[in-house]
C-alpha cells in the first residue's frame, strides 16, 4: 500500500517543476554519505525502520509530547533517520500535507537537518529527516552530565543557526515555527544543525509556539501569526540560552542588559573562559532581536554579519570543541561468546543455519499472532497448508518451492510469523538474493523486535552485501539480545 504522493499530487501540482518531484523511496536504496533526494516512503518501511515505532526509539528532538513524537529509525540501507509522526487530525488533508512536505523537502543545506521524505498512507502522516546522533542544544546546555558546552561552541551554534535561517529566507522560507534549543541538533561530526521540522506550516493540533508565554513574541500573542520578525525574537531567546546556560525570560534579561549587568547574565560555568568583547556583541544582538516592536529587530543577514567575525576557531572541528568522539573513533566492541546460531551466522555457514532453523521449528512464534475469526475459514486452512508445504520443502532443501509456499502464506496476511520470514530469508540467501534476504530478516524483526534470530539473519545478509561493519554490529546486537534472553530464563 503506497503513500499519497502518486495518487494525490497530480502532474500539475508541484508548481510546474516536474524535474524535482519526490522519488519513490526504495527500502534498500543506496546508503552512504550525502543527503538523499526527497522521497515518498511507504508506511511499512518506516514501521520496520523504527521497530514498529518502539518506545525505545523515541527521541526528544523538539521537546514535544505525544502524539507528535519523533522516532529514531534505520532504513534497510543502514541509513539512520528521524521520523516525526503526526495524527491525521494534525493534517486532515493529505494533499496539503504532501505539498507542504515537498515544499520543505526542496531545501538542502549543511546547516539543516534536512527533510528527506514523507508518508501519508491512509490516516498516517509522517516526516522523515536526517538523524542527528549527538542530542539537542537543550541537552548540552541544560541537562549536561560530564561537562557544559564551552564558549567557542556556543558562538558556533549561534553562527550556524543564523546561516541556516538566512539560507531558508533566501530560498523563500523565512518562517520558522517555535525556534528553541530543542530545535538545534548536533550531527555525527558535532556540527550544529537546525531541524527542518520547524519549517513546516502550523498544523491543527498544535500552536506555533510553546505554551510558555514569557518566550513568545508579543505580536504572536496579539494576532497568532508567525512572521519573519517573530522568528528573530525566537532567535534572541536562543541567544539568551547560549549566554546564560538556562532559561531566562526575555523581559528579565533585557532589564539586566539595560542595567549593564552582563556578567550576571552569563553562565557561571563560563567564568574566566569567554571573551568579554565577544559576549558583549552577542548580548547586543540578543537585545536587538528581543525588541518589542518587530520593525526594530534585525534580519537574517544582520545575524550572519554580526556573528561571522566571532567564529575564531573555524579550523577546530566541532566534535573536538564539543568534547565528543566521532563515530569512527569509538572503541571496538568487545567479543562475546556466540551461540550455535551466532557461530553459524558469523561463518556464513548457510547449511548449519538451515539445520538450526529446522530444529527450532516455530518455537519462537509463540505470542506473535492474534488470530481473527477467519482462523477456521477455508482461507485460513489454505494458508496453513501453504506453510506446511513450505516447511516440508525447507526441510528437504527444496528452497525454490519453500520460497513460493512461504510467499503464499505471507501474502494472505491473516497470520504473521517471524519464523517464516527467517526461513524465507535463508532461502533467498541460498538463491544468491541477499537484498531480498535482508528485507525478510528486517520484517521478522518488525514482527518480533527482540528476536535474536532476526538480527542474526540480517548480519548474514549484510555480510553477503559486503557491508561488513554493519554485519559485525548486527551480529553483536543479536548476541546481546540472546544474552538478555538467557538472563531472563527464556529459551533461545
Amino acid at each position: 500500500m503506497g503513500c499519497c504522493q502518486s495518487s494525490i499530487l497530480g502532474p500539475d501540482s508541484m508548481a510546474g517543476d516536474q524535474t524535482q518531484q519526490p522519488q519513490k523511496a526504495e527500502a534498500g536504496g543506496g546508503g552512504g554519505g550525502g543527503v538523499p533526494p526527497f522521497s515518498e516512503f511507504s508506511f511499512a518501511d518506516l514501521k520496520t525502520a523504527t521497530s514498529n515505532f518502539s518506545s525505545d526509539n523515541i527521541v526528544s528532538e523538539s521537546g514535544e509530547k505525544a502524539p507528535n513524537l519523533v522516532y529514531k529509525g534505520r532504513l534497510q540501507n543502514r541509513r539512520w533517520i528521524a521520523v516525526k509522526k503526526f495524527t491525521k487530525m494534525a493534517w486532515p488533508d493529505p494533499k496539503q500535507f504532501a505539498e507542504e512536505a515537498w515544499r520543505v523537502g526542496k531545501l538542502r543545506h549543511s546547516r539543516l537537518a534536512n527533510l528527506i521524505g514523507y508518508c501519508c498512507d491512509g490516516d498516517e502522516r509522517l516526516l522523515v529527516a536526517e538523524f542527528m546522533p549527538n542530542d539537542t542544544l537543550a541537552k548540552h546546555l541544560f541537562h549536561w552530565e560530564n561537562q557544559t558546552i564551552e564558549w567557542a561552541m556556543r558562538l558556533r551554534v549561534a553562527y550556524y543557526i543564523a546561516e541556516a535561517l538566512d539560507y531558508c529566507s533566501s530560498e523563500g522560507h523565512p518562517l520558522y515555527h517555535d525556534l528553541n534549543a530543542y530545535r538545534v541538533l548536533f550531527d555525527e561530526d558535532g556540527d550544529p544543525r537546525l531541524s527542518c521540522f520547524g519549517l513546516m506550516k502550523n498544523s491543527r493540533d498544535g500552536k506555533s509556539y510553546s505554551t510558555n508565554l514569557a518566550y513568545t513574541p508579543p505580536e504572536y500573542l496579539r494576532n497568532g501569526r508567525v512572521t519573519h520578525e517573530s522568528v528573530m525574537f525566537s532567535f534572541g531567546t536562543v541567544l539568551l540560552d547560549l549566554l546564560s546556560g538556562k532559561h531566562i525570560p526575555p523581559s528579565h534579561a533585557l532589564d539586566m542588559i539595560r542595567g549593564k549587568n552582563i556578567i550576571l547574565l552569563m553562565d557561571s560555568h563560563l567564568e574566566g573562559k569567554f571573551s568579554t568583547e565577544e559576549a558583549t556583541a552577542v548580548v547586543e544582538l540578543a537585545s536587538r532581536c528581543l525588541q518589542y516592536e518587530p520593525r526594530e529587530r534585525p534580519n537574517t543577514m544582520d545575524l550572519v554579519a554580526t556573528l561571522a567575525p566571532l567564529e575564531t576557531k573555524s579550523d577546530v572541528p566541532s566534535h573536538v570543541i564539543l568534547g565528543i568522539a566521532k563515530h569512527e573513533d569509538a572503541p571496538p566492541t568487545p567479543q562475546r561468546r556466540l551461540s550455535p546460531l551466532g557461530e553459524a551466522c558469523s561463518r556464513m555457514d548457510l547449511t548449519a543455519i538451515h539445520q538450526i532453523l529446522v530444529m527450532t521449528h516455530y518455537r519462537d512464534d509463540e505470542g506473535t499472532n492474534e488470530l481473527s475469526f477467519q482462523e477456521w475459514t477455508q482461507q485460513m486452512k489454505d494458508m496453513l497448508e501453504a506453510r506446511k508445504r513450505g516447511d516440508y520443502a525447507f526441510r528437504d532443501k527444496d528452497f525454490k518451492t519453500a520460497t513460493d509456499c512461504y510467499s503464499q502464506f505471507i501474502e494472505v496476511g491473516t497470520m504473521v510469523s517471524p519464523t517464516v520470514f527467517a526461513r524465507r530469508s535463508l532461502c533467498y540467501l541460498l538463491s544468491d538474493q541477499p537484498d531480498a534476504a535482508l528485507r525478510d530478516a528486517m520484517q521478522a524483526q518488525c514482527v518480533y523486535p527482540d528476536w535474536p534470530t532476526a538480527f542474526y539473519m540480517q548480519s548474514v545478509a549484510l555480510a553477503k552485501l559486503n557491508m561488513h561493519n554493519d554485519a559485525a554490529n548486527m551480529l553483536n546486537e543479536a548476541t546481546l539480545l540472546e544474552e538478555k534472553r538467557q538472563r531472563g530464563g527464556k529459551g533461545s
